[in-house]
């Protein structure tokens, strides 16, 4: 990685991560970046811990994992009584599919947008029950939510199960209607499982009052929790037969206080509970902001927004969807790759792509170019943080018109 020119300046609030300063950050989607004060309570938590491990486990513990779970509770708009803490949302995903009861001719929905992990656990069961998965190819571009509500429903069936639906999309960060989705989905008696791994810190939520059957989202992105942290959410008629992957004590051992659903999942074997338990201090870093969580994520917002707007008017290419259905992070619909060779999908979220390679290497930006949905297109998704500026916009424009790699040209329009 060549040294980082003087321009662009970190925005002001940089300091309060520990990220390197040698790299332009726009990829705080992918996994997140903990700040430094989040971490400290980490630190203290894990030293709490160790000197007196049996103590923590067995009387600490309960305590410390209520107190965070109501932070966030309130902050998604739950009753405490109705959330867990999971690893991650893949986790969640793959605990509801497991414990559900399909069987041959059972249909479940998903859109071609889905992230691939889930997307995959969605195939494995399918597999597994003798089911049927049932692919939507969402519109790109996409002019309105009415496009994507219209599209999705004619997809519904009478074998239709259940529906996966993101409520942010992974590669191409358009902001689902969720809300009316799972509305419609109701009112035809079809649950809903909704991946909100990105919306957590980056939209407003209120789970109860939209009332999907499940939703399980990330804490280690846009809450800055650390790495580890998400939860799921299950309505109360539904909690029944939900269980985590891992089965243990809480299976047999019920807590006074607490449901057999949160005795399940809270408990799953030996591990590090701290991400779990810095969620409340990660909340209360970002409402530590000039107009708290709620200004932050109008922040965000609008700076994805704008730079969106910089690299389309660089690269002459449409947006891939309204500005009302943006949160955090915009998608950028790159020139077609030129003699483009290999697998023709998507490929794994780890593969990168050798255009990514040449913004880290030559230029050191970190932002996720993506085949999506399969190769020769390009998509390229930036994120918006609060250690992020304009600036660092412009300059991954500049980067992309001076790009060499010999399968994109910025100069070219997309067709």
């Amino acid at each position: 990685m060549n040294p980082l020119p003087s321009f662009p300046k970190p925005a002001l609030e940089f300091s309060a991560w520990p990220l390197d300063p040698r790299i332009v950050m726009l990829n705080h989607g992918s996994f997140g970046a903990c700040p430094r004060a989040v971490l400290a309570r980490q630190q203290a938590l894990r030293e709490q811990l160790e000197a007196g491990p049996v103590r923590f486990f067995m009387r600490e513990v309960d305590g410390l994992l209520d107190e965070s779970r109501a932070a966030l509770a309130q902050l998604v708009g739950a009753v405490p009584q109705d959330v867990v803490f999971v690893r991650n949302a893949t986790s969640a995903v793959n605990g509801v599919l497991r414990s559900l009861p399909f069987g041959p001719g059972d249909e479940i929905l998903m859109t071609d947008h889905e992230y691939n992990a889930c997307a995959n656990a969605v195939r494995f069961t399918a597999e597994r029950t003798g089911a049927r998965a049932v692919v939507v190819r969402l519109p790109v571009p996409v002019g309105s939510p009415d496009e994507i509500v219209e599209r999705v429903l004619e997809h519904v069936t009478d074998r239709t199960r259940l529906a996966l639906l993101d409520h942010v999309t992974s590669p191409t960060a358009i902001v689902l209607p969720i809300e009316r989705l799972v509305e419609q989905f109701n009112a035809r008696g079809v649950d809903v499982l909704v991946d909100g791994s990105h919306a957590p810190g980056m939209i407003a939520l209120d789970l109860e009052r939209w009332g999907a059957a499940y939703y399980t989202g990330n804490c280690h992105k846009w809450l800055c929790s650390p790495k580890g942290a998400g939860f799921l959410h299950v309505r109360p008629d539904r909690q029944q037969g939900i269980h985590p992957t891992v089965i243990s004590h809480g299976w047999n051992s019920p807590r006074p206080g607490h449901s057999r659903f949160q005795d399940e999942f809270d408990w799953v074997g030996t591990d590090d509970p701290t991400p779990w338990l810095c969620v409340g201090e990660a909340i209360r870093f970002l409402e530590s902001f000039e107009g708290g969580l709620a200004g932050v994520m109008r922040r965000n917002r609008t700076l994805a927004r704008e730079a969106r707007e910089i690299l389309c008017s660089r690269l002459g290419v449409e947006p891939v969807c309204p500005a009302e259905m943006l949160g955090a992070m915009a998608a950028v619909r790159l020139p077609d790759e030129k003699n483009s060779s290999g697998a023709d999908g998507a490929g794994s979220a780890f593969d990168i792509h050798p255009l990514q390679t040449e913004l880290w290497e030559s230029y050191g930006i970190e932002v996720p170019v993506l085949s999506w949905p399969a190769r020769p297109r390009l998509v390229l998704r930036i994120s918006a943080q609060m250690y992020n500026s304009r600036e660092q916009y412009e300059y991954l424009a500049d980067a992309l018109g001076s790009c060499r790699h010999a399968t994109f040209d910025a100069t070219r329009g997309n067709t």
